[in-house]
């Protein structure tokens, strides 16, 4: 099998291991970036950004990230398409696979492989992603300003979606599978006393429906066997997200939903050498903005740690 030693690794193509690169570039860490499965990351399913800052005007979502990339390239990154799909972190220099084909052997490795939204599965959900199915009520929401929505969850994070797109929306329907809301009594309390939230109980998602537009509406599916449909402009998911921390997890510490737990504010892992930024390591914020800035930190850990074993 092919070897290459670099200095610092990075796992994972999106806002954070792009700004891992750039700062590692500028310190002269000479990084290797590999994209993963999705280069760009949960960026690239998303059309209009108009939240990051800088696009005074907002920016398309995958030219955003290539931006980035394209940045990285320019201050030296060598950034290359694959995925790690080995690792063996149990003595530094660390190992590395790439596609079962190439070792890495890495002094130091950035973990920026992102998480993933959950979708229901539904044909016409994926049909409509970017028209109209959101996972990020925060990152879309406002292009629903005073139009109806519909918000898919019945846990915490469904209710917070919902109370901060009720502030803007003119309707809110929560589709619950339930009768009950698993979601925390303060969070249950401000869902009931937001008039314009309207709790659909007991209900699953048929299909989402819509045009060449985008989506127009849901047909649900009432557990007494009831069919019926609902007009809506946007249907956002909030049924939870997966980080992609399964291939690190034997040596990272995780916490019980899989996210890799880092000291403090830093990127430090519990394993000396190894950093986690982004979504990954992120399960409250998840916007590209503190993806990028988690991204900085780690580089600049890397770095830290790389001069403290007079290897750099």
């Amino acid at each position: 099998m092919e070897k290459e030693h670099v200095k610092c690794l990075i796992a994972g193509g999106g806002p954070a291991g792009y700004t891992a690169a750039i700062y590692a570039s500028r310190s002269g860490l000479a990084p290797v970036l590999y994209e993963g499965m999705q280069p760009g990351g949960q960026l690239t399913t998303t059309t209009e950004v108009e939240n990051y800052p800088g696009f005074e005007n907002g920016i398309d979502g995958r030219a955003l990230v290539d931006t980035m990339k394209a940045q990285a390239v320019r201050l030296g990154a060598d950034i290359r398409t694959g995925t790690v799909s080995g690792a063996d972190l149990s003595s530094r220099p660390f190992r590395l696979t790439v596609d079962g084909e190439k070792e890495i052997v890495a002094e130091t490795l950035v973990i920026a492989t992102g998480a993933n939204a959950k979708y229901l599965g539904l044909p016409s959900e994926e049909k409509f992603k970017g028209m109209g199915v959101s996972a990020c009520a925060t990152c879309d929401g406002f292009f629903y300003r005073k139009k109806t929505v519909a918000v898919v969850g019945g846990g915490d994070t469904a209710c917070e979606e919902a109370t901060y797109l009720a502030s803007i929306c003119s309707k809110v329907y929560m589709i619950v599978r339930r009768d009950v809301l698993r979601a925390s009594s303060a969070m249950q309390d401000r869902v009931r006393n937001t008039p314009n939230i309207e709790i659909l109980w007991n209900c699953s998602t048929q299909e989402v429906l819509g045009d060449a537009s985008g989506v127009t509406g849901v047909r649900l599916l009432r557990k007494d066997g009831e069919v019926f449909e609902i007009g809506v402009d946007g249907f956002f998911l909030a049924i939870g997200h997966h980080p992609n921390s399964e291939l690190f997890s034997k040596w990272v510490n995780v916490n019980p939903d899989g996210y890799i737990l880092t000291d403090g504010v830093s990127s430090r892992t519990n394993v000396e050498g190894v950093f986690a930024a982004g979504d990954v390591q992120d399960p409250y914020y998840r916007q590209a903005i503190t993806a990028a800035a988690s991204g900085c930190r780690a580089a600049l850990d890397a770095e830290k740690f790389l001069i403290s074993q007079n290897l750099i």
